[in-house]
């Protein structure tokens, strides 16, 4: 318990934001039991209502409750944002850890084709790639992962390449150390902070680009209780019924911040250095 004290009286700002994170997820994973209507059941008689003490947020055009959507849509905005952060993450670290410790041929092709992905536009490529896979949201995150991997393969080539001719890795090497744990314990685990601080960081930003490409009409189709969708939703009332993209565009800015805080929360933490 001392410890914790210590640890929080150390890094308030990161346990503020960790507190919030988790209240975000807990949002997600109990939406269910917080959200006061079906957010799926349709009551067209009360289409279009503004905000009130029945509905906190009002209603959609089909007379669904605007509130209970926004909480049900932070468990599919969250699940594929997370997802999304998971697969690039270990898809790049992995790729990145190989290219740079066994270089050559390997790492140029790694490279290469890093180069070429980078050298288009990362949203008209995912928008490419969602086209042809078919609009869900589940091949949004297909679409996204496929543009957003290269970075994490790049800054983990970058980190093996420093630590490469370090003296404890020829050391491993000649007390006959095999090359898996080469790479689990001295590569991975020497590029996992600056990886986990960069992943927290990114998640905002992977909700706004499943976000914007449901609202292209590219992600999540109907009936789904998603913040980029319900924007979508909400375009055509912009001005007749503002409520309808203002609380799914808030819950975006919000969760985004919180994120992104996190990530330059918890660089502090495991790099104090920069304090």
């Amino acid at each position: 318990m001392r410890k914790i004290k210590t640890f929080i009286k150390k890094n308030p700002a990161f346990t503020v934001f960790f507190i919030l994170a988790v209240l975000l997820v807990g949002t997600a994973v109990f939406a269910p039991l917080l959200a006061p209507y079906d957010p799926y059941e349709a009551v067209l008689a009360d289409a279009v209502q503004p905000p009130s003490s029945e509905h906190w947020f009002g209603t959609d055009r089909m007379g669904r409750d605007l509130f209970s959507r926004v909480i049900y849509g932070s468990r599919t905005s969250l699940a594929a944002a997370l997802s999304l952060v998971g697969i690039i993450v270990a898809a790049g670290t992995f790729l990145g850890i190989i290219a740079g410790y066994f270089g050559g041929i390997l790492d140029a092709v790694i490279m290469r084709i890093s180069d070429m992905m980078i050298s288009f536009p990362g949203m008209v490529l995912a928008i490419a790639v969602a086209g042809i896979l078919g609009a869900s949201i589940g091949n949004a995150v297909i679409a996204i992962a496929i543009v957003s991997w290269t970075k994490y393969a790049r800054l983990a080539r970058s980190l093996v390449l420093k630590i490469y001719h370090q003296d404890y890795i020829a050391a491993a090497r000649v007390t006959g150390s095999k090359t898996f744990h080469i790479l689990c314990k001295y590569m991975l685990l020497n590029a996992l902070p600056t990886i986990l601080i960069t992943g927290a960081t990114d998640i905002g930003s992977m909700m706004l680009e499943i976000a914007g490409l449901s609202f292209l009409g590219f992600g999540a189709q109907p009936p789904a209780a998603e913040w980029g969708y319900m924007l979508n939703e909400g375009r055509a009332y912009i001005t007749a019924a503002p409520w309808l993209m203002i609380f799914p565009g808030l819950a975006i800015f919000i969760t985004v911040v919180i994120f992104n805080l996190l990530g330059d929360s918890l660089r502090d933490v495991l790099d104090p250095r920069d304090e």
